[in-house]
């Protein structure tokens, strides 16, 4: 609200607090004289301009849930477009989406002309993955004259790998009402391309082209579809077409680039190289996204040359060492490429550059060479080495080096014996050869060390209930995780799970379907499945089946699911068993994940 008004009610808030503080003024307790006036229809009353206060102070204070609960019932009560807008700017300082939601809400409500909200809610349902009501809001805003960014919507979609069909529903619906509408028909074929129709959508850009020929946004586009395509001839002369409508757009010299890359004509490409760096040489992100064009293209000695001068700059970016060394590896020059990996700093990329060193020293039989790096690394980064531990345990499993990992371990837990993070490591391995007896020893040995270590309180009490009939003492040990993690998947599973055991198979489901929700893996779609089979809620239960068969080639919980329900099994094709018959307690995450 205007500044003059809240500075106004604070002057006559102090104003009426001191009156009232007057020494001349007797403290009596007398009737409200105001109580039978009429009601105030303009303006602030006492109640309303004390809310608005009471806001304020909250946000001051950092109490940004009170204030924007506070400006949201002002809103309401007068209803203030302005305080709608306020409380919201308040409730994007909490985690509460709901609460943010509903102050957007009221704000587009209060004030449909403004598009800020719709913007705002749209965002919000990205973030949720509503996606079909995330371009429900760009709609609303395209029929209130706003710019809806559909095209922006559609490519941010296909990268989130959201559900395609729902969209393409909404959108076709728009464009066969809104025919000319460029923004929207460039979504949709966008859409349509990453659907697996690249031919249609090819077809619907074209006949765009007949409404708008100068539109550099459509060449873009067609560019984009052709090269995802692998139609290279057609991405460049797209390219060339939005280039000549926008000289000064670099989008289109990068369009050309990466479809001669991808084309073989390299001489062509590195005119638009060089153009793109003498337009953007302060960007480092522009030398690595093309040194990838080159490396997608299997050119090796461009990309390096476009690195290399990053290694001179200060703040070198990690994805440059991480292409280094991957280029020095492709040209099998191992310790170049280790140089380069271990380069990486603590933060983004460290424990890929470690995992991609340590995987290159043992599959070049270097297995010695690689626990020494690994023991140096944990040297140089001890808050890391747990990391680098299981980093050398999984590739040295994977080489068959079974014993090499076992002594890896063994050398961290000499060197922190207290560790619990390799405890419960140890412990894992420890039962996923079946000693189940010395697993639970070991996450004993780690909770009495650490009462509140979730992890290891999960995993007990999940192998209890699925080992033993011991299910009150499971029960216990989760309840606990529980309350540390209340949203951990994986808790929230072997919750459900224990009261499936204990014969309670309603409240298990609703912990089950969290869990679900939370982690769509086919462990959990097995306990969910069966809880609802015995439910009697076999259409559910089957549809929970399908959607893990068709998510994982490994499903060996399905399978046994499948063999003691058999008719859960989807009706259109009998399930084929998984290749991996080897299980592992479910629900028991890698501690730290």
């Amino acid at each position: 609200m205007p500044k003059r008004l809240f500075y106004a009610a604070g002057c006559a808030a102090l104003l009426a607090g001191c009156q009232s503080m007057s020494a001349d003024t007797p403290v009596n307790s007398l009737d409200d004289p105001m109580a039978s006036a009429p009601p105030i229809t303009q303006g602030f009353d006492a109640q309303g301009l004390s809310q608005v206060l009471l806001s304020e102070i909250a946000g001051q204070r950092g109490d940004f849930r009170r204030a924007a609960s506070g400006y949201l019932a002002a809103a309401e009560r007068y209803r203030s477009a302005d305080l709608a807008e306020r409380a919201t700017l308040a409730a994007r300082y909490t985690n509460d989406t709901e609460l943010l939601q509903a102050t957007a809400t009221r704000w587009q409500q209060l004030a449909p002309a403004d598009s800020a909200p719709g913007e705002l809610l749209s965002s919000i349902a990205v973030e949720r993955g509503d996606w079909p009501d995330a371009l429900r809001q760009r709609l609303r805003l395209d029929e209130r004259g706003q710019d809806a960014q559909l095209l922006e919507l559609a490519d941010l979609a296909i990268e989130s790998q959201a559900q395609l069909e729902p969209l393409l529903a909404q959108l076709r619906d728009f464009v066969a009402a809104h025919p000319e509408h460029a923004d929207a028909q460039m979504a949709t074929a966008r859409l349509e391309a990453a659907a697996g129709d690249p031919e249609g959508a090819q077809q619907r850009l074209s006949r765009l082209a007949a409404l708008h020929p100068d539109l550099p946004a459509l060449w873009l586009t067609r560019s984009q579809i052709a090269l995802e395509a692998g139609d290279y001839d057609l991405a460049e002369s797209a390219a060339q077409r939005g280039q000549t409508l926008a000289p000064d757009d670099s989008r289109f010299l990068l369009a050309l680039a990466q479809a001669q890359i991808a084309g073989g004509n390299l001489a062509a490409a590195q005119r638009q190289v060089d153009e793109l760096l003498a337009r953007h040489d302060e960007t480092p992100a522009l030398r690595i996204a093309l040194a990838q064009l080159y490396l997608d293209a299997n050119a090796l000695e461009p990309a390096r040359r476009l690195l290399l001068p990053l290694l001179d700059r200060d703040n070198t970016p990690p994805a440059a060492y991480l292409l280094l060394g991957s280029i020095a590896e492709t040209q099998e020059e191992i310790d170049n490429a280790l140089l380069y990996y271990r380069q990486v700093p603590t933060g983004p990329g460290f424990v890929e550059s470690r995992a991609l060193a340590t995987q290159m020293l043992v599959e070049a039989g270097r297995v010695q060479d690689a626990r020494t790096f690994l023991h140096i690394e944990s040297l140089r980064h001890p808050s890391q080495r747990v990391t680098l531990t299981r980093i050398g345990i999984d590739a040295l499993d994977k080489a068959d080096r079974s014993a090499a990992a076992d002594a890896l371990l063994a050398d961290s837990l000499k060197q922190a014996p207290d560790d619990t993070d390799l405890l419960y490591t140890k412990a894992m391995r420890d039962f996923q050869r079946g000693d189940v007896d010395a697993m639970m020893a070991q996450m004993r040995e780690i909770i009495a060390k650490d009462p509140d270590n979730a992890d290891a309180l999960n995993a007990l009490g999940y192998t209890l209930a699925t080992t033993t009939d011991r299910y009150d003492e499971a029960f216990d040990l989760i309840e606990r995780a529980y309350a540390l993690e209340p949203q951990s998947p994986a808790i929230l599973d072997s919750l459900g799970w224990v009261h499936f055991k204990r014969g309670d198979a309603e409240t298990a489901v609703g912990y089950l379907r969290r869990a679900y929700a939370g982690q769509p893996d086919q462990e959990v779609a097995a306990h969910l499945a069966e809880a609802l089979a015995v439910l009697g809620q076999e259409e559910e239960a089957r549809s929970v089946v399908t959607a893990a068969l068709a998510g994982s080639d490994i499903h060996p919980d399905i399978d046994d699911l499948l063999t003691r329900y058999p008719q859960l099994a989807p009706r259109s094709a009998s399930p084929q068993p998984s290749s991996d018959s080897t299980g592992r307690p479910d629900a028991i995450p890698a501690s730290g994940q």
